[in-house]
């Protein structure tokens, strides 16, 4: 049987970036579109945010980072998701990630990444198929 709760997605800021607003219309948007949606707030260290995700059975985490810092705490997040056995959950990213910088990110088993201007459509969109295409292959 399909499963049919809504989708749930951690909005999360990592490290001492302090501007939130992309990630509150994010967070917003998901919401509009009938998701659920914990938001984490400023200023989260990589265990608070796998914390977050293990403890709210999120089926997606997205990631928004402005500092430049993502070389550094993105690949921390995905081994605390590892070392924790969350191998179930989508990650994305958006933010200000240097295009030189996105085959890294996705290496490191992150699947979306956004910069500024991303129109929300596409990214509720990203989120739906992938979810949509996980939920699938785990009924078969």
């Amino acid at each position: 049987m399909a499963d049919s709760r809504p989708i749930r997605v951690l909005v999360a800021k990592p490290g001492l970036d302090g501007h939130d607003r992309g990630a509150k219309v994010i967070a917003r948007a998901l919401r509009d579109a009938g998701m659920e949606v914990i938001y984490t707030g400023i200023r989260q260290t990589p265990e608070m945010i796998v914390e977050a995700a293990i403890q709210e059975d999120v089926d997606a985490v997205l990631l928004s980072i402005l500092s430049g810092a993502h070389m550094a705490i993105f690949p921390r997040i995905m081994e605390l998701l590892q070392q924790n056995d969350v191998d179930d959950v989508l990650v994305a990213a958006g933010g200000i990630l240097p295009d030189e910088d996105i085959p890294a990110i996705k290496a490191m088993g992150i699947k979306g990444c956004f910069g500024p201007g991303t129109p929300t459509d596409d990214i509720i969109k990203f989120v739906r198929e992938n979810i949509q295409a996980d939920r699938l292959a785990t009924e078969v």
